[in-house]
């Protein structure tokens, strides 16, 4: 991305992964170009978006778009996602104006999006260069789950066209297949690294070493496993998130290590358990982490 005083970014709060995409990017341009401004537009939660994009940046709390419809982090909610849709669209013209006033307050010289296409809309009205950037795109996720419905192709067709007036749409990989934009741009996979700090967390937890230590992250979803029927598994310790309430001795909550990130637990691990998606797997992968 070439020197741009003002970047504004669109960011969708589906899950943690379009942040996990995004965060790595943002923090090498701030370190490319230290004094431009950065404003960030998302409904994630702001202490989240602080952890993992260095310097400062203003935050607008607002909701470009919303992905799918889930009932868990596992399972979408098909009718309610359509009928979201086609309330959305619905209001397509009154939702515009409200994103083009945002932009117009901001005023900013470039844009990036992960990937509302509301805002690449309002980006392409307003004559503000914007990139896409997302391993999925919205048009294509509803015709996946929703092929047969007679209203697709006009629900599609201003997703996919304010897709098509970004200068590209940058495919990270692993990306979902997008044959239907023709500026879709494949790139390498983005991933942000941790710190090593196993000895550490060993010390800390009162682990011998020898351990499996299983780290338990569903990717900013919310959905807690019946932890309470699994069977204990001799030489396995898990890291469970603090909202679980966990009471079990060979399950600890990662609140006992409040000072490492989210980065550095998935390095110093052995094992993510997590549903899939970009961020947890390629930050896996790239930190050297299995998988299950």
């Amino acid at each position: 991305m070439s020197m741009i005083h003002h970047l504004y970014v669109a960011l969708s709060g589906h899950g943690f992964g379009h942040l996990a995409q995004v965060a790595p990017i943002l923090n090498e341009w701030r370190r490319r170009w230290p004094e431009a401004r950065l404003t960030l537009q998302s409904v994630l939660p702001e202490t989240v978006l602080r952890e993992r994009i260095s310097g400062p940046f203003n935050l607008v709390v607002g909701a470009a778009d919303f992905g799918m419809v889930m009932v868990d982090a596992l399972e979408v909610n098909v009718a309610a996602s359509l009928a979201a849709y086609r309330a959305f669209h619905a209001e397509w013209a009154a939702r515009l104006a409200w994103q083009e006033n945002l932009l117009r307050e901001a005023m900013p010289d470039g844009l990036l999006a992960d990937v509302p296409y509301l805002t690449l809309a309002a980006a392409a009205r307003l004559n503000i260069p914007a990139l896409a950037l997302c391993s999925l795109n919205w048009a294509d996720i509803l015709a996946g789950y929703c092929p047969d419905e007679p209203d697709l192709p006009a629900l599609r067709a201003p997703m996919l066209a304010a897709y098509h007036r970004a200068i590209a749409f940058l495919q990270p990989t692993p990306s979902m297949p997008m044959p239907d934009l023709r500026n879709a741009r494949a790139i390498g996979p983005v991933a942000a690294l941790g710190r090593e700090r196993r000895v550490e967390i060993n010390r800390r937890l009162g682990l011998r070493g020898n351990e499996t230590l299983v780290l338990m992250g569903l990717g900013g979803v919310a959905m807690r496993p019946p932890l309470e029927a699994w069977p204990e598994f001799p030489g396995v310790r898990w890291l469970t998130p603090p909202d679980w309430d966990v009471t079990r001795p060979d399950m600890a909550s990662w609140a006992e290590l409040g000072d490492c990130s989210m980065l550095d637990l998935i390095r110093s691990s052995d094992v993510l358990f997590t549903k899939p998606g970009y961020g947890a797997f390629t930050e896996a992968v790239c930190n050297g982490t299995r998988v299950l």
